[in-house]
């Protein structure tokens, strides 16, 4: 079932039109500033909100515990299914 793209799935790459993650700077852009600015984990012993940056260890700044998780983004994530 290959399709217009050469590949396997015919919208991939077909270079025509503007598919998932295609076009402009908008998507470059958002995630040098969300490297810059942090990502938000949450402490798995005593809950606070931690801003972690690229290069800082990953521990809660008010107990050192190291087990963090992830916030949920908030952006809008759908998925293509077959």
């Amino acid at each position: 079932m290959s399709g217009a793209g050469g590949g396997p799935y015919g919208h991939y790459g077909s270079g025509a039109g503007g598919g998932v993650g295609e076009g402009g700077t908008t998507g470059i852009g958002g995630a040098m500033a969300r490297e810059l600015s942090g990502v938000t984990y949450l402490c798995g012993d005593c809950g606070a909100q931690n801003v972690i940056k690229n290069k800082d260890p990953i521990r809660c700044r008010q107990c050192n515990h190291r087990i963090m998780y992830k916030m949920r983004t908030k952006r809008v994530v759908q998925f293509e299914a077959r």
